[in-house]
């Protein structure tokens, strides 16, 4: 996994099929003008910030703090990084599905203006997540605040965007059965995490935690889908792709990071099948109606079904429908008009019997349902 590529190399049809999992070295709005149209599932970008550092920076003792003053950190005037935002968004748009969406983290120094633009060209904002940092760096000089966050923007390809993931059930079982909530209190990268050089400096100067990289697939992607970084750096999108079961696109023009992303990802184990399934709630599930069941040949007709105490029994009919007699309706009317109920969930009320047993009729509407999904792996 993680063969690096370049740009012509996207070019040819024949290399189409393999540039997921990869790193393309290039230009990030060139690269994706050649990747396919509406071909990513998920895009997570940290775009240079802008910092607009004027000098070194030192520490009350003096010592020279190690910021970024790195050269794709600076741009000549705030238009200058407007237009730049704008052409890598307008890329960016063109290769995602139409239920894609895209996460853009960044600190006050851009994300107003990343944000700005990005509605004024139809992207709708989701949420913005604050990622509270549980460690981060003093304000050396003691006239600002300490800025202990940075801000992401979560959004769809658009307004009218349907059937975006959002995993709501397995971030509210992480969070103790409660909504997870929009502020996310993470460390920034220290310790062995933090990925040095062959002189002991930092790999690069941005590396983002994988937790935050986890929380944001676990959240908003499935096992299987494509994920695309345009700002590859260190690879912590690939890295955490790979682990979680998801394919990812790199995209970095420094040959350095490249090797250091390389690296790292050869060296990440997936987790297995069963560590990757995704919880899900009823409103995740697919609808099923009675008569599918019928249709698919999991219920017959002529097929008999009770209630629990077998005091009523209805009769399959071909047509998806129940009857008693001469009265039929659905497995919900017809069980609320039996018990003399307004209501009635007929998939919990009605049973087949199978080896001499009665089981809800919800047990072949679950079998339908992994049928789908077969069909759909």
């Amino acid at each position: 996994m993680s063969a690096v590529r370049r740009l012509e190399d996207l070019s040819s049809s024949s290399a189409r099929a393999e540039w997921v999992d990869t790193i393309v070295r290039g230009d990030c709005i060139a690269a994706m003008e050649k990747l396919p149209e509406k071909s990513v599932d998920l895009i997570f970008a940290d775009p240079p910030y802008n910092l607009q550092l004027e000098g070194a920076l030192h520490r009350p003792d003096q010592s020279l703090v190690d910021a970024v003053d790195d050269e794709w950190d600076r741009f000549d005037s705030f238009a200058a990084y407007d237009a730049f935002t704008r052409a890598w968004l307008l890329a960016a748009r063109r290769v995602m599905k139409p239920n894609a969406t895209i996460w853009v983290i960044g600190s006050y120094h851009n994300i107003f203006r990343v944000g700005a633009i990005m509605q004024d060209l139809g992207f709708w904002v989701l949420n913005d997540i604050v990622w509270r940092k549980t460690n981060p760096m003093p304000n050396f000089r003691g006239r600002r605040f300490q800025n202990a966050h940075e801000t992401m923007i979560w959004a769809s390809r658009d307004r009218d965007a349907r059937g975006y993931t959002f995993n709501y059930e397995a971030m509210k079982a992480a969070n103790e059965d409660v909504q997870m909530r929009s502020d996310w209190l993470f460390p920034i990268c220290t310790g062995r995490e933090r990925l040095k050089n062959a002189d002991g400096a930092k790999a690069h100067p941005t590396q983002k935690p994988e937790a935050l990289l986890a929380r944001v697939l676990l959240a908003t992607s499935r096992p299987g889908d494509v994920v695309l970084d345009p700002f590859f750096g260190s690879g912590t999108t690939g890295a955490v792709a790979k682990r979680l079961g998801r394919h990812f696109v790199g995209i970095e023009r420094d040959a350095g990071y490249i090797e250091t992303a390389r690296e790292r990802i050869a060296a990440v184990e997936p987790l297995g099948e069963e560590d990757l399934a995704l919880m899900t709630g009823k409103r995740a599930e697919p609808r099923i109606a009675f008569g599918s069941l019928v249709d698919t040949g999991l219920v017959k007709p002529g097929t008999q079904l009770f209630d629990r105490k077998k005091r009523w029994t209805a009769s399959v009919r071909a047509d998806g429908t129940i009857a008693i007699g001469h009265e039929a309706g659905s497995i919900h009317r017809l069980g609320a008009r039996v018990q003399g109920l307004e209501a009635c969930n007929g998939w919990t009320f009605w049973h087949f019997e199978q080896e001499g047993a009665l089981k809800p009729i919800d047990e072949l509407r679950q079998r339908a349902r992994q049928n789908l999904q077969a069909v759909g792996a």
